[in-house]
């Protein structure tokens, strides 16, 4: 029956994670986003937040049958004007669903699908959008059974994933085909169109999967930038506690303490090669740290965002009232992530700078390019073209997408964020940067085994003997796209280091 509540679902979690994500529309984290996108835990809707839920539905409903409500008793966007008659109420939903599930490009990665419906789920938990109940127990079923709808990449500019929540909404309704296993039809009530699609949950699944790769990268880039200090024969003075103390950037302190736990510097360390080291080294926590700071920000943003009752109009359970206002706007997500990867530029930058410093003999003692066989050999000198080739993708990925507008809908709708297009920039920036990053990682690997260098008894000659034992040393020219590939696989590793 339309105003039934189906059943909970009674289905064991799928995937290695195996502790469900409870949710209430509250405490979700981006982490658990993460664990349901790509390690398949399952979720467990609250009751309470299913009665509230619901409770939201019936306010929306009742107010509806009082005055206009946007995209329940009207149409939307520059048709906000326009009274649905009443012999068309019954159908309205599925014809606001049908007319803007019109995405185009490639189908949406499984992940990303995957983060959408838990984050869209949390959301309509908030109680905020006045859908029915039963959309809910649709989005934990197709969790559960890990069913998918078939969801196209373009057509969203940051005021919210019209098309692609759409065309997930269409799926569960049953007018759209599912990529893999799919449920039974789920009836969708005149109101839940917009109600439904009323969210950023797909831009915000992208933007928290860009996130958590981000991390891992900035945490191993400590691990690799002390590998490249030890065969760099660095100086321990940029990293000193006082000096950091007297200028105290979060994100630089945090930096400079890691390089020393990695290092296990002391307050004596032995002094370096160089009075002062090239940037690459001298002035890392200076630049890395400013996107460690960026990547915190950002989880603040994404953390309040998918914890969200963003829904226009809002269904306030508490006053009983309906209000509109212009909560889909994702400026501080879109300028987050513009921010983001200004700061990890920088960051690669430097790392590209290191590389550089490693092939040169006049820092390394060593042979020109780590070369090791016959004069004019060329050993990894390719590598520094690789980067900068990866660098190159990320500057143009850093571009800020904040600085375009839209104006659509006859007018109506002035203004835009673009933050889809910012989290897509940030995916794009991150995979460039794990390549800039293995380049670095190769080099400094390679010049420690050349070197012979006593290492110090700290966590970097763990880190050292992870890579030498995954990345094979070839002594003469040889091509190096294997351990470019075997290197990004050990940066996973140290992200855990």
């Amino acid at each position: 029956m339309t105003g039934s509540t189906p059943s909970r679902p009674n289905n064991t979690p799928l995937g290695l994670d195996s502790t469900p994500i409870r949710i209430t529309g509250t405490n979700l984290r981006c982490a658990d986003v993460v664990r349901a996108a790509r390690r398949g835990a399952t979720v467990d809707l609250d009751d309470e937040a299913l009665k509230r839920a619901g409770r939201a539905y019936e306010i929306a409903r009742d107010s509806g049958a009082k005055r206009a409500v946007y995209g329940r008793t009207t149409g939307v966007g520059a048709n906000r004007h326009a009274v649905v008659t009443p012999d068309a109420v019954d159908q309205h939903g599925l014809r606001l669903l049908r007319s803007h599930a019109g995405g185009s490009g490639v189908p949406l990665p499984d992940d990303v699908v995957r983060g959408a419906l838990v984050i869209r789920l949390n959301q309509l938990a908030a109680a905020g959008s006045g859908v029915h109940p039963r959309l809910l127990r649709a989005l934990e079923s197709a969790l559960h059974e890990d069913a998918l709808p078939s969801v196209h990449a373009r057509g969203a500019i940051g005021t919210g994933d019209l098309t692609a929540l759409a065309e997930i909404a269409l799926t569960l309704a049953g007018e759209r085909p599912w990529s893999g296993k799919g449920l039974d039809p789920v009836p969708v009530s005149p109101g839940d169109a917009l109600a439904f699609i009323s969210s950023n949950a797909v831009t915000l699944a992208e933007s928290v999967l860009a996130w958590h790769e981000l991390r891992r990268l900035l945490r191993a880039s400590h691990v690799i930038t002390a590998l490249s200090y030890c065969a760099l024969g660095g100086s321990p003075e940029a990293f000193s506690e006082v000096v950091h103390a007297a200028r105290p950037h979060h994100g630089s302190l945090h930096c400079a303490a890691e390089m020393r736990r990695l290092l296990r510097l002391d307050d004596d360390p032995p002094a370096g090669r160089r009075l002062q080291d090239p940037f690459g080294l001298r002035a890392f926590p200076q630049v890395h740290g400013p996107a460690l700071d960026a990547g915190d920000a950002l989880e603040r943003i994404l953390a309040i965002d998918i914890n969200a009752a963003a829904e226009n109009p809002l269904i306030d359970i508490n006053g009983e009232q309906v209000y509109h206002h212009g909560q889909f706007s994702t400026a501080y997500l879109a300028l987050a992530l513009d921010g983001l990867r200004a700061a990890l530029h920088h960051a690669a930058e430097l790392s590209a700078a290191r590389l550089s410093d490693l092939v040169e003999p006049d820092l390394t003692g060593l042979p020109p390019f780590l070369a090791a066989g016959p004069a004019g050999s060329s050993g990894i000198m390719i590598l520094e073209y690789v980067a900068h080739d990866a660098l190159g993708q990320l500057r143009h990925a850093a571009a800020p997408v904040t600085l375009g507008t839209a104006v659509i809908s006859r007018g109506l709708e002035d203004h835009a964020s673009f933050s889809t297009q910012a989290a897509r920039s940030t995916a794009s920036a991150v995979s460039a940067y794990r390549t800039v990053l293995a380049c670095e990682l190769i080099g400094a690997v390679r010049a420690l085994r050349m070197s012979g260098a006593d290492l110090p008894p700290a966590p970097v000659t763990d880190a050292f003997a992870v890579a030498a034992e995954r990345l094979p040393y070839v002594a003469e020219d040889h091509p190096l796209s294997e351990e470019i590939e075997r290197a990004e696989a050990v940066i996973e590793e140290f992200a855990d280091r």
